[in-house]
């Protein structure tokens, strides 16, 4: 298959003072140099999403709110995700779980990565990304990277605010083998969709 995947990475914090900007950026720096997908930034700052009211999930009936449908048609563009995930008491970010639950269709049968932050590097948070992953119908790569412990302090702003590249050793394994798997799975899903129409 010569189409190349076009790949969200989805920024899960919306806090004035969030970090997610870092690994963002860096995330997709690492993205773009590899030449095998067409990755873009997706801010949810950038979608102002009410929490979900819908009377059912879009797989069921249409939604109604012009934000929610704004979100479907710009996700249901991408053929794979990743997902900067911050770890609030254990999990994801409210925001981004709103996110997710504010579409279906569109997240059906496509991969995703993560990329997580915090004291041991979000992995609860991205667990639980997984679990809910698996309820959307989607793909989840066996690797995801983390930063976490004293690369965290490193970097944080609260820390020593060093850029990431100072600590970019550590995750470069963990990162390739990460967008190995999710280009992988995205080629593999894009080929049975093709085969299906």
């Amino acid at each position: 298959m010569a189409v190349k995947p076009r790949i969200a990475v989805i920024v899960g914090s919306t806090r004035p003072t969030r970090f997610a900007d870092k690994p963002a950026q860096w995330i997709l720096k690492q993205a773009k140099a590899r030449g095998d997908m067409d990755a873009q930034l997706v801010d949810l700052r950038d979608h102002p999403l009410p929490f979900f009211d819908e009377v059912a999930t879009n797989l069921w009936m249409p939604s109604k709110n012009p934000e929610a449908i704004r979100w479907q048609e710009t996700i249901g563009r991408f053929d794979g995700y990743i997902f900067v995930v911050a770890e609030y008491n254990r999990s994801i970010t409210a925001a981004l779980k709103n996110a997710l639950d504010q579409a279906y269709k569109e997240w059906n049968r496509k991969p995703f990565t993560a990329i997580g932050y915090g004291g041991i590097g979000a992995a609860r948070a991205v667990e639980h990304l997984r679990g809910i992953g698996v309820e959307l119908q989607m793909v989840s790569t066996h690797a995801a990277v983390h930063i976490g412990g004293g690369d965290f302090m490193a970097v944080h702003p609260m820390g020593g605010n060093k850029p990431i590249e100072e600590i970019e050793a550590n995750l470069l394994n963990n990162t390739k083998t990460a967008l190995d798997e999710l280009v992988w799975w995205a080629k593999a899903t894009m080929a049975a969709k093709a085969a299906e129409a």
